[in-house]
């Protein structure tokens, strides 16, 4: 349920889309960030690295605790 003071929901495909657009795995980075921007609302901007500017999406870690999010 959103509340007045929530952010609106961003386009998580179109984002995802871009930041995938170099991986060499473009499916399976696009399913991890989609999973990883649904729950932050967010993606780190550009194709690589930039986690500081949405430090939820840099934070998310998989059970072997690598990156989760591309």
């Amino acid at each position: 349920m959103q509340t007045s003071n929530d952010a609106p929901k961003i386009d998580c495909n179109s984002r995802c889309q871009e930041r995938c657009s170099l991986s060499s795995r473009p499916n399976l980075c696009h399913r991890a960030c989609g999973t990883c921007c649904a729950r932050c609302n967010c993606v780190a901007p550009g194709t690589s690295g930039n986690y500081d500017k949405c430090p939820c999406y840099g934070s998310l870690t998989t059970h072997g605790g690598r990156r989760k999010c591309p």
